[in-house]
Order: C-alpha cells, then structure tokens, then sequence
C-alpha cells in the first residue's frame, strides 16, 4: 500500500523575505520524525525574464531588438510614438521627445541604454520641454530602463554604475537661474543663458536648444514660467545602471529634472546603481510620492536652484561593500541623504526663490563612511548648503557620518542666507529677501526626525554629530573632509527639544548590516527598513490632496504585511514587524506560487 505523508511547515525565523529557517514534521502513522534544515536558503532572484507577462507580454529573452535611431532623424523623434513590450528597444544613442510630440511606453516594456564609446557620446532618453513621456507602467508589470549589457535573468553586477546616460525630463516650471548667478559659459554642470530663468541640463552639449529647461521673457517658446507644466506619467517604471560620466563635475544622473511641473505625475519608481545622483532637481515643482533609491554613487536625492515639490515616502539606501568594494571608514560608494541646495554659486545673493521642498516620511540608510563622492563635507544625512530652505518631517536618517549639517560659509557676512541663516530660530541670522524686503529666518524646518547611528567616524573625533556646521568644501589630495563643528548650545536646544528631534544609536527592526553574493547581483543577507513597531509623530502630514496624513514616522508602516516597495527594492528588503510567515515571494499573499517555491526546494523524490 502507498504511504502517504503530510509536510507541515513552521517558519522558525526569518533570514529575508525568501530566506528561512526551516522545520519539516514529517507524520508517518502517527510516528513523528522532525528533521531540522538550518538556514536552508531559497535565495532570492532579480531574475525578470517574465517581466510583463501579467500583461501578455512575451519573455524578455525572446524579443527582438530595435535601435531608438531608426524612428528618430538627428536623434529627435519624428512623430508620437508607442514602445511595446514585445521589444527590446535600445537607446544607441540620445533620444529627444520634442515640443508637442508624446512618446508613449506599454507596461512591461524595456528600454536598454547603450554604453558609448566617448563620455559625450553617453545615451539617454530626453524629454524636452513641451514633450510628453507616458510610461504608465503597473505594479505587475512595471517598465524597466537598464543598460544594454543587462540580460534581465538576475546576475547583472548592482557594481555596474554609469553604463549609459539615464532618463532626463524638462519643463517650463520655476528656478531661480539669473544671468548674475549663472554665466553663458562655464566648464561643467548647468550654465544659464542670456535669458533668465532659462538653462542647459547638467550633462548636455550646451549647443543643442533641446537640452534648454525652464522659462523666461525673451524665450519665443516659454517666455514665462507654468508650475502646472505637465511632461506626462512616470509610474511605475524602474532606472537601473544609469549616470553616465561626461567629464568630471558633469555627470548624468539616474533622473535628471529640471524645471518639471506638478502636473507631472511621478510615483512608484525606483533608481537602482546610478553612477551619480539617483534623482537630482534642477528647480520645478513637480511632487513625488512612493520613490526608492539604491546604491548609486552620490546622493540619494539632491534638490538645487529653487526647486519647491512635495515628496511623500521616499527610500533611500546605501552599501559598503559594492563599487569600491570594501569596508573601511574612509571609503565610499555613496554621498549624501539629501543634498539640499539653492545656489551653487557661494557668492550670488541670497535673495531670490530660493528651494523650499516639502518632505514627509522618508527612511534614508547610509553605509557610515566618512569620505565624500566629489564636493562635499561628507556623507550627511542632510547636506543642507547655498541658500536653500525646505521642510523634512517624520523622517528616519540611519548610518550616516552626520545628521542635519548645515553650510554656514555666509553667516557671518552681510549676504548671510545659507543653510545655517535659514534653520536657526535666533533672529540675529535674519535677511533679507525679495518678497518685500522682509527678514526672514526658519525658512529650512527639519523637525519630528529620528537620526540613527549619526555620527562623526574614523580618527577625526569620538563625538557624535547629529547636527553640524562647516564649510562645503573638501580639501586635499586624496580627498579628506573638513573637520566638522559642533553647533552652539542654543542650536541643539532647537534641534532636540523645539523640533522634536531624536538622535538614538538604534531602532528595533532597522538593521543597515548586509551582505551581497559573490557577484553582487543580489542580497544573501538583506536590509531591514521599517520598525519593529511605528515611530509615532506628533504631527501629520497636511491634508491637502497629496500628502497622506499618515501619524508614523519613516517611509512605511509597521502595522502592514507589505510595503509600498517594488522592483528590487521590495525583494531585497526584509522586514521583521508580523508579515505572512509563509509568503515566500513577498507578493502579499500565500499561494500555490509560493508552495512551488517551497516544493522546489526538495528532493521530492525522496518524500
């Protein structure tokens, strides 16, 4: 007679998402024989080969290949166009979607940037100003911008950074360029024209008018500034291995904005291995909401030149151990949390529109390491600077050099209005602004904020360092950062009790420890993001239409099984606080998707 057996499974504990501890009872006529499977790993895969197959797309593997210059003439788009997923369509070389044409992309589609020979020659997908990208992708099927080199089948290298240029939007909506500011010439990074208001993206032949963001008198096409400018839908839509180097100081990022206005919609993308900052804001308006940012090589999210969106949940983390490949304090594969600017130019006025971002509900990870990426103090969590303003609340900042630090060149000059002048509530740092000629101060609030493990490291001092001031500037060769400054008794009165700021060496269930395989494709061992239980806040996010008044702190609620997370990011990360012990591929759900995976995992021979 056939024996039958009935596998009863019990989660012991929680490795990642899809990495147990396992105890299989095996029941035999009532004879129970327990076998113990320590740390048996169902590893986790990025593997997409069936990318979009919820939509009826076909396997990655099997679609052919179309080079983006066949449907352009010098790189410009001829006409509306469509991307379906039933292609690879490559980018081999810059793209343009111009003033009234629309570029539309399926859900599921991928897009491949090709690497370039000469650093000028690096490709990208631009939406000019008055172009419309409608990449509307789904949680299932979510769009997927990579480089060329990437199979798709969970083996590419997260070290592979700057392997093409990356997606750039621009728009009509507000900046603060001025021709006193920004000069019609310059070596690197954005320049500004002889019309206010009006520049070159960072990165671009400065030659090429559809590289022009922003708006202004004397400019036939946008001769004045619309922050309800619309560039379309970025939903859903995943940019990895982007931020390409042009020359030194002018670099791509993994998404460049400038000038983009809030009738933009951007939710629900993640930017994984950028080689330089994973999403950076030249002005605009634009608002974000559900954002993830991983590994890239600078900053995390770096705000400049007036740029005044609303952002909501947005995760942001780093590693020791992938560019550079080591563990030391004094390496880095990463920057800052936020760089906050308003000006790069230390010696423009403090008067103007300055940048004044309004931010809930972030969770920003950094690996502790203490050498800048290229021009900065070091890794901050903030790295407020030039006359910038802005709002940070209910917020998590872990495993950085330093908290909130805070540029403070200008405080003792007349100009005045760096980020010092603009945080501290001691009027004697007032100045004045345009609006009126009205003293201002306070215009940059960083309250109900938990700063974990922040804190000066390596020789330069023992003390920690949630709040700081300096210089902006590095100095020597190789680089070392500027020693830190402790901020007055007053100021850490304001930051701690006023603002209701904490600074703690850990929270139950953030856990910035992991390890990657051997090819560094994927996590063996994950980070963990959210605590154990919710960091609850005083005070909640406006009821406005677009903030969800949420009471927690951080980027995503403990009392949920499943975040927000997708791609990458939600497959890599565990989390500790309850979820369903037995949904093995983290969709939400317990499944025959996951008894397969579990089943996988056997000799079923041998049951």
């Amino acid at each position: 007679m056939q024996e039958r057996y009935r596998i009863d499974l019990c989660v012991v504990k929680y490795l990642t998402i899809k990495q147990f501890k396992l105890k299989i009872i095996f029941m035999k006529r009532n004879v129970f024989l327990a076998v113990a499977l320590l740390a048996t790993t169902i590893a986790p895969s990025f593997a997409q080969n069936n990318l979009g197959q919820d939509c009826g797309c076909p396997p990655v593997s099997s679609r052919t290949s179309v080079a983006m210059s066949t449907l352009a003439t010098a790189g410009v788009l001829n006409a509306n166009t469509t991307l379906t997923c039933d292609k690879i369509w490559v980018l081999d070389q810059k793209i343009y979607v111009t003033n009234g044409k629309t570029l539309t992309i399926q859900p599921g589609t991928v897009i491949k940037g090709a690497a370039a020979a000469l650093p000028a020659d690096a490709t990208a997908l631009i939406i000019s100003r008055g172009g419309k990208i409608m990449a509307d992708g789904t949680k299932d099927c979510p769009i997927v911008f990579t480089g060329a080199d990437d199979n798709m089948d969970g083996t590419y290298s997260l070290t592979n950074v700057g392997r093409w240029g990356g997606l750039v939007i621009l728009g009509t909506a507000s900046n603060n360029l001025t021709i006193g500011n920004y000069s019609s010439s310059g070596a690197s990074g954005f320049i500004g024209t002889a019309i206010p208001g009006v520049g070159f993206i960072e990165g671009f032949d400065k030659a090429n008018v559809y590289n022009l963001f922003g708006a202004g008198a004397g400019d036939a096409s946008f001769p004045a500034f619309n922050d309800d400018d619309n560039s379309g839908i970025i939903r859903y839509v995943s940019v990895r291995h982007a931020g390409a180097l042009i020359v030194n100081g002018n670099e791509l990022n993994g998404i460049s904005l400038g000038s983009v206005g809030r009738g933009t919609t951007f939710e629900h993308v993640e930017v994984l291995s950028a080689a330089d900052d994973n999403i950076e804001f030249f002005g605009g308006t634009v608002n974000l909401k559900y954002v993830s940012t991983l590994f890239g090589d600078d900053d995390m999210f770096d705000y400049d030149l007036g740029y005044s969106g609303k952002v909501q949940f947005f995760f942001g983390i780093s590693a020791d151990s992938l560019t550079y490949g080591g563990s030391a304090p004094l390496l880095t594969t990463t920057d800052n949390g936020f760089e906050a600017d308003g000006d790069d130019k230390s010696t423009a006025t403090a008067a103007g529109n300055h940048s004044n971002p309004v931010i809930y509900n972030v969770t920003l990870i950094g690996n502790g390491h203490i050498i800048p990426r290229a021009d900065n103090t070091g890794p901050a969590a903030i790295h407020a600077k030039e006359i910038t303003g802005g709002q940070i609340y209910n917020s998590i900042f872990a495993n950085f050099r330093s908290g909130l630090m805070l540029s403070n060149k200008r405080s003792t000059t007349s100009a005045k209005g760096d980020a010092y002048d603009q945080w501290t509530n001691n009027s004697a740092n007032a100045y004045l602004v345009a609006n009126g000629g009205i003293a201002q101060y306070q215009a940059l609030k960083v309250k109900n904020n938990y700063f974990i493990n922040c804190g000066n490291r390596g020789s330069f001092s023992t003390l920690t360092y949630p709040i700081s001031t300096g210089s902006s500037m590095v100095t020597g060769t190789p680089i070392v950062p500027k020693a830190l400054t402790m901020v007055t008794a007053a100021d850490t009165l304001q930051f701690f009790q006023t603002d209701n700021n904490k600074a703690v060496a850990s929270v139950a269930g953030i856990d910035w420890k992991m390890g990657f395989s051997a090819d560094k494709s994927q996590m063996i061992d994950p980070y963990h993001a959210i605590p154990s239980v919710n960091l609850i806040s005083p005070a909640t996010a406006p009821n406005d239409g677009f903030f969800s008044t949420v009471n927690y702190i951080g980027a995503f609620d403990a009392n949920k099984s499943e975040s927000w997370l997708s791609g990458f990011a939600q497959m890599q990360m565990q989390t500790i606080q309850g979820a369903n012990p037995t949904d093995l591929n983290g969709d939400g759900i317990t499944n025959v998707t996951d008894f397969s995976i579990f089943v996988n995992m056997f000799d079923k021979a041998s049951l």
